[in-house]
């Protein structure tokens, strides 16, 4: 039988190049689709490093004028899921490095448009045939690096490919000045209030808005946030499309995230035995140069460093957590705005035996904080969905977190009375106040002396199903509505039972407005 075919198209895939939660979403997703028997395939720019990882590379066709000049298209293999893959290969691509957005002060590059309007085209030229690779049967578009796509498609007249934009995270829009519309081959009428035109400027992601034939987002609650005072300027036309917006959560790739066998922490454990993670909290202590101290708890920060992430806030709040619990113990692992991180690092040298800082990002790590650590700090301003606090909770490591976007559908409050409530995993907070966050750690550290309500809470929380099992299955319901008529039948048929996985909750696939 012929396989659904989907193209998905991306800036950054793990383990390829990561800098968020776009790349870890991105290689779970694409193998889960193929895992329920899609033919899935990744496409993305070809930075050195992912054409360094990516394994059985070979060029199968040259791309010719395209707006950032001549390119190659490679095809091959993820390394670790053996996912297809292809890599538009490119000079605009060739010097990007960490960071494939921004240079080495933080400054977005100066030809981000011309780069990624590239990619756009690369992959039309997939999705009208002109490679030798197949024809996906729809595209998916994920944020704003690759929303040209949907436009392009309209504006070439491809109808026998659907196309999904999915937003990841509104606040970041591909906004570019409109002298370059000509450059990147977009038409003056598609540049308008109701197409991309965006405070005068042209937005790629309003062009996959304004164009696709489908838009997901990654939560509920960030669904409907998007619709009034999180739309961050895109309100007006998201609600004219609201009909075509879904929710589907994201998942988390369990065979990288999981206790029981993950070989980058000291210790293995599971929630039936949960020894390995006393061995796990020893070593973040010393990954941190922070005192061995079994009984002390151990609050982690985890993220990048920057406003959106209430950097300005955690850095308020520290001196009066450090007073009022004279016992907690700080560690601290991210990047992001310079001036926020120098205040930490000053914070951790006047405090040496109570705050431990890393400022960079590395794996080995990350797995080290979510293992060791008893309570996960996140708070946020927005957030889409939030990947960092399940991991902890898959760990055993209980979230303060703010109560947006899809913390809220996947942390559930413990509440503030003697009993936790029912199924309580973490602890959620409103404000952007230290206060609200003292309050908020202050809950938690209080839960923390209860052993008996702290273990509950930590059997709840790695308990929790957070596989890519429903969302994938959700993906496909979609796919099989705006997949051109003669494939639809392909996609609804991997839907029909065969084994025991359960299918996701219709309910997360169409948000109610």
């Amino acid at each position: 039988m012929s396989q659904p075919r989907v193209l998905l198209v991306t800036s950054e895939a793990v383990p390829l190049v990561k800098t968020g939660g776009l790349a870890d979403v991105i290689g779970a997703l694409a193998a889960s689709l193929s895992a329920l028997r899609v033919d899935a395939t990744i496409m993305m720019p070809g930075y050195p490093a992912a054409i360094a990882g990516a394994t059985k590379l070979t060029k199968i066709a040259d791309l010719p004028g395209l707006p950032g000049g001549d390119a190659e298209l490679l095809q091959g293999s993820m390394p670790d899921s053996g996912v297809k893959l292809l890599l538009v290969r490119s000079p605009l691509f060739d010097s990007r490095t960490a960071n494939p957005y921004v240079d080495r002060n933080g400054q977005e590059l100066d030809d981000n448009a011309i780069a990624f309007a590239s990619l756009a085209h690369a992959a039309v030229r997939v999705c009208a045939g002109k490679t030798p690779y197949p024809v996906p049967h729809v595209v998916q578009a994920n944020d704003w690096h690759a929303g040209l796509i949907p436009a392009l498609l309209k504006r070439e007249n491809i109808t026998n490919v659907g196309s999904v934009l999915t937003i990841h995270n509104l606040a970041f829009q591909g906004n570019f000045p409109l002298d370059k519309a000509e450059q990147i081959g977009i038409p003056a009428d598609m540049i308008t209030a109701d197409g991309m035109e965006f405070w005068g400027k042209m937005s790629y992601l309003k062009a996959g808005i304004a164009w696709s034939d489908a838009i997901t987002t990654v939560s509920k609650t960030y669904a409907q946030e998007i619709l009034g005072e999180l739309g961050y300027g895109m309100q007006d036309i998201l609600n004219r499309r609201k009909h075509m917006l879904s929710a589907i959560p994201n998942g988390v790739d369990l065979d990288t995230w999981n206790p029981a066998t993950d070989r980058r922490i000291k210790r293995n454990f599971n929630l039936d035995n949960m020894g390995g993670k006393a061995a796990c909290k020893r070593e973040l202590q010393r990954l941190f140069n922070l005192p061995v101290q079994q009984f002390t708890p151990l609050l982690a920060v985890g993220s990048r460093i920057t406003h959106q992430k209430m950097a300005d806030v955690i850095l308020d709040a520290l001196p009066q957590l450090l007073e009022q619990h004279p016992h907690l113990q700080i560690a601290i692992h991210g990047c992001g705005e310079p001036q926020y991180e120098e205040r930490f690092l000053q914070f951790a040298a006047a405090h040496p035996d109570r705050v431990g800082v890393h400022i960079g990002y590395d794996e080995q790590r990350a797995h080290a904080l979510h293992a060791g650590a008893d309570i996960l700090l996140h708070p946020t301003r927005f957030e889409p969905f939030g990947l960092t606090p399940i991991y902890a909770m898959l760990y055993g490591t209980i979230p303060v977190a703010s109560g947006v976007g899809g913390l809220c559908d996947t942390v559930i409050d413990a509440g503030e009375g003697a009993d936790i409530a029912a199924g309580a995993n973490g602890i959620l907070f409103t404000g952007e106040a230290p206060a609200d966050l003292e309050h908020a750690v202050a809950r938690a550290l209080a839960l923390y002396a209860r052993p008996t309500a702290w273990q509950a809470m930590q059997r709840n929380a790695m308990a929790g199903d957070y596989s890519w099992n429903g969302p994938a299955a959700a993906y496909v319901r979609l796919y099989a509505q705006i997949a051109p008529a003669s494939a639809r039948v392909l996609f609804r048929d991997l839907l029909k039972p065969r084994t025991t996985t359960p299918l996701v909750n219709p309910s997360l696939l169409q948000m109610t407005a």
